[in-house]
């Protein structure tokens, strides 16, 4: 296990790597002068500048983008930034990235590891429910519900529940993070950010419902079929046992991947649901930097997101193994 461990961390580096190539020199190919974009903001703030002050100011941007250097070299430089845990200026932000992302991570993962622990505490019991009831009465009714649900895009389903819950029945703020004007401190103020999450946590929920009952009543309903089920039946096993012991335990497997990309993705972030109810969040983070063409805090950000990808990947491999014992790696 620790030999494939130390071989998927050397493919993890290795993809690291040619990513982090990629990315830069894309972004750096992009038509652009981040150095005059800057200037500009310069002379716009400071009257009255001589030839020489603005020509010094230049110079002074160059020096600080790294702009002086071949791209190569500005590429091995950068990257010595982010493995030393420095992400770069943001000129849209005029601070450096780390400062910029610190608030919207701390944001994302507060909405999102809610989310994604009521969405999972739902729909896996109702999912294995639905296996066992297969062709019922309230099998069939969830499998519409599930259907419309997953067939709705999420802006549609937060404008509608905008719509009932805010602006109808005036039990949550349409939008914002919290009470402005207010200066609150503990559990004061962890229950107004809650009042203020309340409406984005319960669409980010319901939007995720249909695709993960199903996915999970289909992987139940196929270990259901399996003759090692009929066998531990035969047995004179509890029903319990054999539902959650034998038959949940094989279905886990692919179900699997999907829960541990639920629980990374509290990082990521969404960029329609931030946007929608104004939530200053890692993902509308990563939309604006793309609007205003901040590409320091765009790579950071997509070199997060490819570590996460390749972290998720690596550990959904070693659940396999805990899960099911049949395909661990001991060689």
């Amino acid at each position: 296990m620790l030999k494939y461990v130390l071989k998927r961390l050397v493919y993890m580096v290795c993809v690291f790597l040619v990513l982090s190539a990629l990315m830069y020199f894309l972004y750096n190919l992009i038509p652009g002068d981040p150095v005059k974009a800057e200037l500009d903001v310069y002379i716009k703030n400071n009257k009255n500048l001589t030839t020489e002050q603005i020509e010094a100011q230049r110079q002074y941007i160059t020096e600080r983008l790294g702009l002086n250097y071949p791209l190569p070299v500005r590429y091995v430089k950068w990257l010595g930034g982010i493995v030393t845990g420095e992400f770069g200026y943001s000129n849209f932000y005029r601070k450096d990235v780390i400062d910029v992302i610190k608030g919207p991570m701390g944001n994302t993962i507060f909405i999102n590891i809610f989310a994604t622990i009521a969405a999972l505490a739902i729909t896996i019991p109702l999912g294995i429910y639905c296996a066992v009831k297969r062709g019922s009465y309230f099998d069939n009714s969830v499998q519409v519900l599930t259907i419309i649900g997953y067939s709705i895009p999420s802006y549609i389903i937060a404008l509608v529940f905008i719509y009932i819950f805010a602006v109808q029945l005036n039990w949550f703020p349409v939008s914002g993070m919290n009470s402005p004007g207010k200066t609150l401190e503990g559990f004061a103020w962890f229950k107004d950010r809650l009042w203020y999450m309340g409406l984005p946590l319960i669409v980010m929920t319901f939007a995720s419902l249909g695709g993960m009952t199903r996915y999970v009543r289909t992987a139940m309903i196929d270990a259901l079929r399996m003759d090692y089920i009929r066998t531990a039946r035969a047995k004179g096993l509890k029903e319990k046992v054999v539902i959650y012991s034998h038959a949940w335990r094989n279905a886990l497997l692919p179900v699997i991947t999907l829960i541990i990309g639920w629980f990374l993705g509290i990082f990521g972030g969404s960029v329609i649901i931030e946007n929608t109810f104004g939530l200053n969040g890692i993902g509308k983070t990563l939309y604006d930097a793309l609007m205003n063409s901040d590409y320091e805090l765009v790579l950071a950000l997509q070199m997060f997101y490819v570590v996460i990808a390749l972290v998720g990947n690596l550990l959904i491999d070693l659940s396999y193994g805990l899960v099911d014992p049949r395909i661990r790696v001991n060689k």
